[in-house]
């Protein structure tokens, strides 16, 4: 039996429009990231996958990167996806400066407006607080290279990896600007094929 076209028009219509809803809600509203490096470690593995809010940080044109309507803009200790600035690829990395900061990384240390980010020891790891929030740094590589001090210009940020040592971040290739910044990480939500909720 031969469909005939318009049977067969009728019959794809459906699917065309959920693979466009699909498609609208990954680049618009939520995605997922599966995470390829160590560079976020200990906060993130290899292979966990991180669930992320495309409108943390206001709302775009579906598959693009210009915001329709901006919301509230990246914070210190915000976890985030990001198009890197050398080759486009999509990165995770924290935001530890935002525009008007003074920064400087030393030993893989953070300071802000000179003062020292507080690291503390604690279950046998090093705890940093950002942004009135505590993540732990990964210190099996050391701290990379130093960067600064220089202020953050207007509209950038600069990203770090928890892992500082092992890390290429923003002391590699600069300053973010906020239409790169794809999203925010909200939570690992699988990690080694099995569903969770860690928060970021």
């Amino acid at each position: 039996m031969r469909l005939r076209p318009r049977t067969l028009l009728r019959d794809l219509v459906p699917v065309l429009v959920a693979v466009a809803v699909v498609l609208v809600t990954r680049s618009s509203f939520a995605d997922h990231y599966v995470v390829p490096s160590g560079s976020m470690e200990p906060t993130v593995q290899v292979g966990d996958q991180v669930c992320v809010s495309k409108i943390a940080y206001g709302l775009r044109v579906p598959v693009s990167h210009t915001y329709v309507v901006r919301g509230a803009a990246p914070a210190r200790g915000d976890v985030v996806v990001l198009a890197s600035p050398t080759d486009g690829e999509v990165l995770l990395k924290r935001v530890v400066a935002v525009p008007g900061d003074v920064v400087q990384v030393d030993s893989g240390r953070v300071s802000i407006n000179g003062v020292p980010a507080p690291v503390s020891e604690r279950d046998g790891g090093l705890v940093e607080e950002l942004g009135g929030r505590d993540h732990p740094l990964g210190s099996e590589y050391g701290g990379g290279p130093d960067f600064g001090p220089t202020r953050v210009p207007a509209d950038r940020f600069l990203v770090l990896g928890d892992n500082r040592g092992n890390s290429r971040d923003g002391r590699f290739f600069g300053w973010v600007d906020r239409d790169a910044i794809l999203g925010r990480a909200l939570a690992v939500c699988l990690r080694d094929g099995m569903p969770v909720w860690r928060s970021l």
